[in-house]
């Protein structure tokens, strides 16, 4: 490289040409030398590419974050090519095999695993933070009678913040933490009341003698017992679930929660903003879309037809195929073993004999193998909540009860990372521009 290249690159500082990314600008031919860091460069060195002093400089395009990493975090590590996925660097089969979703939940938001005190800790004070306002309870009350549940989850989680204004205070260390208890206790509770809501059923309040998902299935079943014992089963099952949902990198839902919770905004408020993006279809709501497809099948004989209606792209198989993971997803091996757990108390659902056949299928076709359509979790997921006698519009809000302890990390070390500030995204602009106002009566 000349002296003359040397003066005109920027930002390479004391780095080998070797971690720096060389460009050249043809229009102007000038050469730039951007630092490599971690295998990323960052977009704002592209700003010092221009044609002339008053340009704004180089942008990247990237819609729907395709290639753009929007933090450095240490949370979730996702190896989609391997299959590969750890919270913290613990594998997560080692952790739905031997671990418990609270204890997870400590992981995720503590950086490492608890010691029995400290766990016992944890777990008593989010099972003594499960009850939540009675006034939270008339508001719910206060919806319609056919009220989606996951509409009014996302509406009550918002409303904590107004009980709790003292949640404001993000940078104080104690009263965050308060918060993250309250949120990761109230989110079974919010999610049974509107459940019970749905269903026209009395809201059954919490019961500190019976475990996390105990407690869950204990609101969701407990009728006229006066006291609601939950099968072992069905609670493994269930807390293997809320481990596998507990954290997935920067998907949608926690990208909303960084970017609401980036404003400073209260906890509450960014984790609502979670809540809201799982809302839709393409994400909390991709395990409904399997169920109804399996419904469609109708029996194992329609599988090879609907097959063929899949290659010729006139039905779509859901469940299959992973925007990150293109080889398998390692957390449908773990769901498919508790899919069996639960049909054990439930009883079989003719369903399962669809899904199996066809995962079968699918997993042996050269169509399917070429393309990387391997089952996802949300293929026996759903299956899963409707033998627990879920509709599908509960599947997104079970969901989010899981997602909330990572949700709740990623905003802890987003309020914790120095490089970060409120999001704010550039544009293209592609209107007009400079028009002349004609009023009203000339149009």
């Amino acid at each position: 490289m000349t002296t003359e290249t040397q003066q005109e690159a920027d930002g390479a500082g004391a780095q080998s040409s070797s971690d720096t990314l060389t460009v050249t600008d043809n229009r102007t031919g000038k050469h730039y030398e951007v630092p490599i860091e971690d295998g990323t460069i960052r977009a704002t060195e592209l700003r010092k590419i221009k044609t002339h002093e008053d340009d704004f400089g180089l942008m990247t395009y990237d819609p729907a974050y395709m290639a753009t990493a929007s933090c450095r975090s240490e949370i979730t590590f996702i190896d989609g090519e391997q299959g590969v996925l750890e919270y913290r660097g613990y594998p997560i089969e080692q952790l739905a095999e031997q671990s418990s979703f609270l204890e997870v939940a400590y992981l995720l938001v503590h950086g490492e695993l608890p010691d029995r005190k400290q766990l016992d800790e944890w777990t008593h004070e989010i099972t003594i933070h499960t009850f939540v306002h009675e006034n939270i309870k008339e508001f719910m009350q206060g919806f319609r009678y056919d009220a989606h549940p996951m509409g009014m989850l996302l509406a009550s989680v918002g409303a904590l913040s107004t009980f709790y204004p003292e949640a404001t205070a993000i940078k104080d260390e104690e009263v965050r933490y308060i918060q993250i208890i309250r949120l990761i206790a109230k989110m079974p509770t919010l999610a049974a009341f509107s459940f019970r809501h749905n269903q026209g059923k009395p809201y059954v309040y919490p019961d500190n003698d019976l475990s996390y998902p105990g407690n869950f299935l204990s609101m969701i079943y407990k009728m006229t017992e006066l006291k609601y014992e939950p099968d072992p089963r069905l609670e493994h099952a269930l807390d293997v679930l809320f481990i596998l949902h507990a954290d997935h990198e920067q998907n949608c839902s926690t990208s909303a929660v960084r970017s609401v919770g980036s404003s400073q905004v209260d906890p509450y408020s960014a984790v609502a903003a979670g809540v809201a993006a799982l809302y839709g279809p393409l994400h909390g709501g991709a395990n409904e879309a399997v169920l109804r497809m399996l419904q469609r099948i109708e029996t194992t004989d329609n599988i090879p037809d609907f097959i063929e209606g899949v290659k010729r792209g006139d039905e779509k198989l859901m469940g299959f195929g992973h925007r990150v993971y293109k080889n398998f997803d390692p957390r449908a091996k773990i769901i498919k073993q508790a899919v069996e757990e639960v049909f054990e108390v439930t009883g079989k659902n003719p369903l399962l004999d669809i899904a199996t056949e066809l995962e079968k299928i699918a997993l042996e076709d050269d169509y399917f193998i070429e393309r990387k359509l391997y089952p996802n979790v949300d293929f026996y997921s759903g299956l899963i909540y409707e033998a627990l006698g879920m509709p599908v519009e509960m599947f997104p809000v079970l969901f989010a009860i899981g997602r909330t302890a990572g949700w709740i990390a990623q905003w802890l070390e987003m309020i914790d990372d120095s490089e970060q500030k409120i999001a704010r995204p550039r544009q293209i602009y592609t209107g007009q521009r400079g028009l002349e106002y004609v009023p009203i009566e000339k149009r």
